[in-house]
């Protein structure tokens, strides 16, 4: 909690932020766009409904410079409008945790212009919107669909920066193996559930950021659609 506070962000609430994580950790709906709140795919109706520009957007989005580019715009957007629909159907307690979060960013914000002299715009563009960027960069390649909830989380190799830029969450199968444990613990665990190779048969095993700019830089990651959100692995198995 003392990294979610104060909201330096602006756009995230962090009880918001943690529910929608715990929910993301519901291994057995990983990906699926309808369980899985931080799944960048859709479902296959919603892509039927998508006219031309739309479906551009979602392609682009599925590079890594889209995602880098439009990523942020496209969470917080996501993000903001299904807040703003809970709001108005009078989802209980969103009105004040929205009316406190409104306070800290305040807090944050005298603080940002007023005693530090930072315009309020190189701090949206300078701070804000690059530091979503970067935890996107992270996420870009973390999870794919598979039918097997098991092979559906990836490994992303870094070295000692961003190994610590990203509290070693690219060992991502170990992240999700053990979710409360200490982030420089993960390598020992990853090593020792033999994390690289599980992703490397399922989701897949990249050497580096740098490997992963080389391949899906300006190249799809996969299709925008989810291939099977909210088949049964048994009928997704005989598809």
């Amino acid at each position: 909690a003392a990294l979610g506070w104060p909201p330096l962000s602006l756009w995230l609430p962090y009880a918001l932020y943690r529910a929608s994580h715990l929910a993301h950790h519901n291994n057995d709906r990983l990906t699926e766009p309808l369980a899985d709140p931080e799944s960048f795919y859709v479902t296959p109706a919603e892509w039927s409904r998508s006219g031309p520009a739309r479906r551009a957007l979602l392609w682009a989005n599925r590079t890594l410079i889209g995602r880098l580019a439009f990523g942020p715009a496209l969470i917080a957007g996501r993000f903001l409008g299904a807040e703003a629909r809970a709001i108005a159907r009078g989802v209980p307690g969103r009105r004040g945790l929205w009316a406190r979060h409104a306070l800290e960013v305040t807090a944050v914000l005298v603080w940002v212009v007023a005693v530090c002299d930072i315009p309020l715009w190189l701090y949206l563009a300078g701070f804000c919107y690059p530091g979503l960027s970067l935890t996107l960069l992270r996420s870009y390649a973390e999870h794919r669909p598979a039918v097997d909830p098991a092979d559906r989380t990836a490994v992303v190799r870094a070295g000692p920066i961003f190994g610590l830029l990203f509290l070693n969450n690219n060992l991502h199968v170990a992240h999700h193996a053990r979710p409360g444990l200490a982030w420089y613990r993960l390598p020992a665990l990853n090593r020792r559930i033999d994390g690289d190779r599980r992703a490397a048969i399922g989701a897949g095993w990249y050497r580096g950021y740098g490997a992963l700019a080389w391949r899906h830089l300006l190249r799809p990651l996969d299709h925008p659609a989810h291939p099977h959100a909210g088949i049964s692995p048994e009928a997704a198995e005989n598809r």
